[in-house]
């Protein structure tokens, strides 16, 4: 049943019903209405059997969760980019010893300088760590994503992270159906270890692999996520099957048939890609949207058999590879390597600059007209920038420069 609810509370429902048995948490916004939900749940004996562990960081948080989930118990946590980043020894630990924790993510912007706007900056930078990454187009698919994150998980012993943009998805309320406990219990298969520390038994948790193991190891989890590459659709249509609608997946094309043209996003700014191609479609030009769900593990055939007869093809990226450009965009060359076409990289919507669809319009016929070049920052104030390299140039000691360029805009608090 349709019901106006937050995003958070309505991922913490969904994960309520998946029936995990140990939750660690340490709130950072803006995934702290989650975990404050799942506390409530738990307080009330509504989520039975289930221990809800308050830690004192995100640190702390995720290592219970390696210990709990080694012990044998359904685990997950939730936390957004500064827990993230103070997350990072136990993400490796736990995609290296295989262990089916599902982490939701809010995502948001990385500092220093401090900012809490929304861009993907804290989950790209884990994106080797072995974790499957999944990320959410909108607020019904943010909950659907996570029975299927906790059957993936388990099926394949591998840890899966869920990225839900922060402050939209996170705290907009819209009217969703959150999944349902009959028919999460339908759907997730019941929860069976395949490790369980047993004081009979005594074994060793992350022992020391010198260099007759190690490649041998990082392979193994390698050879996992291509597991997950054949288990995802199948996960999603199973989904489909007993929920009766479409979530989860590797992609998610939108009017690429016979598109000339083709924008490549992840996350919730799809939804304003896709009012854009439908606006400019109606002018007769032949556009098409490409979301993709599964940045880990990285769908290349499915995403090169989509974009394989476009002509040019424009991948939207919600976070920088400094030095470098796209991130998204490496993995969308490598799909559609030995074939030629144009292909444009484009910075967009950092720390939460509003994503408009007029600049979109705007930066798509600068595409189509060859106008546009291979990398640009969309929106970027080129006469700021300007300023505080010139100030750079001529002093040394031009102190910080986002403290510079707030006093030239005349925001500087």
């Amino acid at each position: 049943m349709l019901k106006q609810t937050e995003g958070s509370r309505a991922v913490a429902k969904a994960v309520a019903r998946c029936r995990p048995e140990v939750i660690a948490a340490c709130p950072v916004p803006p995934q702290t209405q989650l975990v404050d939900e799942l506390s409530r749940l738990v307080k009330s004996g509504s989520l039975k059997p289930c221990t809800y562990v308050d830690v004192e960081s995100a640190f702390a948080a995720l290592s219970t969760c390696v210990g709990a989930s080694a012990a044998g118990a359904r685990t997950c946590t939730a936390t957004a980019s500064p827990g993230l980043l103070h997350m990072v020894e136990p993400l490796y630990n736990a995609s290296r010893l295989g262990l089916p924790i599902v982490l939701t993510v809010a995502n948001h912007a990385s500092g220093a300088p401090s900012n809490a706007g929304n861009d993907h900056s804290d989950t790209m930078s884990q994106r080797d760590s072995g974790w499957v990454q999944l990320y959410a187009r909108d607020h019904q698919e943010a909950a659907d994503l996570h029975p299927q994150a906790f059957w993936l998980a388990e099926e394949l012993s591998l840890p899966v992270m869920v990225c839900v943009d922060g402050f939209a998805p996170t705290h907009v309320r819209k009217r969703i159906k959150v999944p349902e406990q009959s028919l999460v219990d339908a759907f997730l298969p019941p929860y069976e270890s395949r490790r369980v520390l047993d004081p009979d038994d005594p074994v060793s948790i992350g022992a020391r692999v010198g260099p007759d193991a190690s490649t041998e190891v990082r392979y193994l989890a390698h050879a996992k996520q291509m597991r997950a590459l054949e288990a995802i659709p199948d996960i999603a249509a199973e989904f489909r099957r007993v929920f009766g609608r479409d979530s989860g997946g590797l992609i998610h094309p939108y009017c690429c048939d016979f598109a000339d043209t083709v924008v490549v996003a992840l996350g919730s700014v799809l939804g304003t890609v896709c009012d854009v191609v439908d606006e400019m479609r109606e002018a007769g030009v032949r556009i098409g949207a490409l979301g993709i769900t599964s940045f880990r593990p990285f769908p290349l055939e499915a995403v090169r058999t989509v974009l394989g007869n476009a002509q040019r093809v424009v991948v939207l990226e919600r976070a920088l590879a400094v030095g470098v450009g796209g991130i998204v965009s490496a993995n969308v060359r490598t799909a559609l390597s030995g074939i030629r076409l144009d292909g444009h990289t484009v910075v967009a919507g950092l720390g939460g600059r509003p994503i408009a669809e007029e600049s979109l319009h705007r930066l798509l016929t600068d595409a189509i007209t060859g106008r546009l070049g291979k990398l640009t920052f969309l929106d970027l104030d080129t006469e700021l920038v300007e300023r505080e390299l010139a100030r750079m140039a001529r002093t040394r000691r031009s102190g910080p420069s986002a403290k510079n360029m707030l006093r030239d805009l005349g925001s500087d608090r």
